[in-house]
């Protein structure tokens, strides 16, 4: 693929789940075995609530009380083991995710995925959609102390790129990511794969699909602050 400059000096950051795969109904699903096995349950409701938060916020909130770090870890791993399980079974790509990154690249973007999913999770599922090799940096809920709406996960890739937030935008799909991203100063894209255009108003840019972008949309929006 030839490489331009349109994009040289800029980056984007691509959430994980529900931007680059449809994983919402694995994630869901996870949460619900892992209930039958510790007796507790996932409504509707409390997963689009949390959905994108860390596993650590998760869990006590649907335990109702605290819990021991050795509990946390085991039915953490417990329901993400689940997850890839369940994803790798039936793996179904953003439509336009692979297209947009891939075009991206071309234009000479420096791209990351900032995600609170285990890194495990993350490799999988790049590795499946074949486009790992397009990004340089990639950003779990191991590398940060707080989990999105913090700004920490976008920081930190940003870092990881070697350039200013001001220089990056951000691809969500989530309420927590858009006000993660605003909080980290970076020019935030949504995409209504989880959520309505009224909830993600607060995003620069909302589309129904990846499939709606171009490069050259954000070489605009992060060069003269519109697409």
């Amino acid at each position: 693929m030839q490489t331009t400059s349109n994009g040289r000096g800029l980056g984007v950051i691509f959430d994980l789940d529900g931007v680059l795969v449809d994983s919402g109904w694995a994630h869901k699903q996870a949460w619900r075995d892992l209930g039958e096995r510790e007796g507790f349950s996932m409504s509707e409701e409390v997963f689009c609530r949390t959905f994108g938060l860390q596993n650590c916020e998760i869990i006590p909130m649907l335990l109702e009380r605290d819990v021991s770090g050795e509990e946390m870890a085991r039915m953490s791993d417990w329901k993400e083991q689940r997850y890839r399980e369940l994803i790798g079974e039936r793996l179904v790509p953003a439509e336009g995710a692979a297209a947009l990154v891939k075009d991206l690249k071309g234009e000479g973007f420096a791209l990351a995925v900032g995600s609170s999913a285990p890194r495990e999770n993350l490799e999988l599922i790049l590795g499946r959609l074949q486009v790992e090799a397009y990004f340089d940096a990639l950003v779990t809920c191991e590398d940060v102390g707080r989990s999105k709406p913090a700004p920490d996960t976008f920081l930190k890739a940003a870092e990881k790129l070697g350039l200013s937030p001001g220089r990056c935008a951000v691809v969500e799909d989530a309420v927590a990511g858009v006000q993660a991203g605003k909080a980290a100063g970076m020019s935030v894209v949504a995409v209504t794969s989880t959520k309505s255009r009224a909830e993600l108003a607060k995003a620069d840019i909302v589309v129904d699909s990846l499939v709606e972008l171009g490069a050259g949309d954000f070489v605009r929006l992060l060069r003269s602050g519109a697409i």
